[in-house]
């Protein structure tokens, strides 16, 4: 079963690593292969709630690009470097392949053969030099062992040509030729006796005895092969091992398995390759062959988005991915899919109570450590209850899971908010983007990040340092605004900051003056207080 990754927004808050680490486990209970993760460094407040609850921080996820390992290529689509020449062009043949990748015996990659370079292993009839197996010769030359003596074959091939006492006179042999000879007796004596590297009989010619016992003695290898002589001078180069032809490690272009498709695209747009062994980086093994037109078929990485449904808050990649479904309690965006799938939206405070919701639809027992979360991401989003985005929904998921955690909802939410406030140890931009959405007015981007505290003093200190990175922000990443709303829920309100160029945006918004600084009273919810009114300006 193919893996499903589960994640939460780009900044993740409490509420959303929360949920996408409880809706992974309901559908593992589910029977679903699924994994919880997160797309950046989680804050001080989410440590807090896992640490407490003693569940274990998800992994990180860079992206869901399509990577060569989601395409079907030619798994397991290779070759040992001793097959022969001739072996390779039946496999390719075969196989209808125009090219293969070349391994040694522990499968590390050591070069690539083509079908362009076979053809000039057949043209070629110039080939002296062997270097295979005694069985490669064999089976090449359709030949019948008669004497074995090495298993590997190397020197040089020459044919008895001439009469045999012009052969015997002018041609010396030493131990590195390979003789390919009829049934000429006295050349087949000499050669026994200059103890060659090998002798090829042709057409089923007869030997000696005699000189098969002096083959034995002198360590001389002995085939007979059903050919006649000019077939097997035409054929035995084709013996030779694969290795011989091969272009190198050095040549070859080649992807590991976790090479991005747009960059495999990117260099064959170059190369015009057809075929590219694909290996394994770390241990040099050889995994198989991608053909080019094995990009077609590809198995996207399949996802589940929670806590947010809009592409510029999500991982990067997710237009090649395939969305599974999507548990979310904000607006819409203008995502699409490309087929139908599973869309839980809910106006409610927060996505775990949805997936509190979910639990109880499908009847599953929610663990103490799992209500924990899921209780943790409630209280943070609805800021113990107090946000104007909490329904009836919330204060019922609060008060089961309270009791199945185990804990006072009040006094574990002010210990849980309190976690997260601090700023020590926090830059400006720590501050900014600790949780932080970007949204979308047409071809405009604007940037909201929300931080709790409960001692503005220590951020009004620092104001126009603030204001400069708010300002180099919305510059660098052509922002049209990018503010930051400093809440404290013990006063139940927020301090906004925002880029100065966006003043006339903040004024339009709120229909006044709004200094850099301003108090805004009952201004707690990003969702309910804040986005609607900017966006409205926007619009404007």
């Amino acid at each position: 079963m193919e893996k499903i990754y589960i994640f939460g927004h780009r900044k993740p808050d409490t509420d959303s690593v929360s949920a996408a680490i409880s809706y992974a486990n309901l559908k593992k209970e589910l029977g679903f292969n699924v994994e919880p993760r997160i797309l950046s460094s989680i804050n001080k407040e989410t440590k807090y709630a896992l640490n407490y609850f003693k569940v274990k921080e998800p992994k990180y996820l860079n992206d869901v690009k399509l990577q060569l390992k989601d395409v079907n290529y030619h798994k397991g689509y290779f070759l040992n470097e001793k097959k022969s020449i001739y072996d390779s062009y039946l496999y390719m043949l075969n196989e209808g392949l125009t090219g293969v990748p070349i391994v040694d015996d522990k499968n590390k990659f050591k070069g690539i053969v083509t079908i362009k370079d076979l053809a000039h292993a057949f043209i070629d009839t110039k080939v002296e030099a062997l270097e295979t197996s005694y069985d490669n010769l064999l089976k090449v030359l359709k030949a019948e062992e008669i004497n074995k003596k090495d298993d590997e074959i190397i020197g040089n091939i020459l044919a008895a040509s001439y009469r045999s006492t012009t052969f015997i006179n002018t041609v010396k042999l030493t131990s590195d030729d390979i003789l390919i000879v009829g049934d000429r007796h006295s050349v087949i004596e000499y050669a026994v006796n200059a103890k060659v590297k090998m002798i090829i009989l042709s057409g089923y010619s007869e030997i000696k005895d005699e000189h098969i016992n002096i083959a034995k003695e002198n360590g001389v290898n002995i085939i007979r092969s059903s050919y006649d002589t000019y077939h097997i001078a035409k054929l035995i180069s084709l013996s030779n091992y694969i290795r011989t032809m091969k272009r190198t490690t050095k040549d070859a272009v080649y992807f590991d398995e976790n090479s991005y498709v747009d960059d495999i695209l990117d260099v064959n747009k170059k190369l015009r390759h057809t075929n590219y062994p694909v290996i394994n980086s770390k241990s040099g093994k050889c995994l198989g062959l991608l053909r080019i037109t094995d990009l077609d078929s590809k198995n996207p990485k399949k996802v589940i988005l929670v806590d947010h449904n809009e592409e510029k808050q999500s991982v990067e990649g997710l237009d090649e991915a395939e969305i599974i479904e999507i548990v979310d309690h904000h607006n819409l965006s203008s995502l699409s899919t490309s087929s139908p799938i599973n869309f839980r939206n809910m106006a409610v405070g927060s996505s775990c109570t949805i997936v509190y919701s979910l639990y109880k639809e499908k009847n599953i027992t929610i663990p103490k450590e799992i209500a924990g979360l899921m209780l943790s991401g409630i209280i943070s989003d609805t800021l113990i209850l107090r946000s104007p985005t909490t329904t009836d929904l919330d204060r019922e998921a609060v008060k089961e899971l309270s009791t199945i955690a185990g804990v006072n909802y009040e006094e574990y939410g002010l210990n849980l908010i309190k976690a997260g406030t601090s700023l020590e140890g926090m830059s400006h931009e720590d501050v900014i983007y600790n949780d932080f959405k970007l949204y979308t007015v047409d071809d405009k981007t604007l940037g909201i990040g929300q931080f709790f505290t409960t001692n503005f003093d220590e951020i009004k200190k620092e104001m126009n340092e603030y204001l400069d990175t708010l300002d180099r922000e919305a510059e660098d990443n052509n922002y049209s605004l990018i503010a930051l709303y400093i809440t404290d829920i013990i006063k139940n309100g927020s301090y906004v900051l925002y880029n100065r160029k966006a003043a006339d945006i903040m004024r339009m918004a709120y229909d006044e003056d709004i200094e850099e600084g301003s108090y805004i009273q009952d201004c707690v919810s990003r969702k309910k207080n804040v986005v609607p009114l900017i966006m409205s300006s926007f619009e404007k």
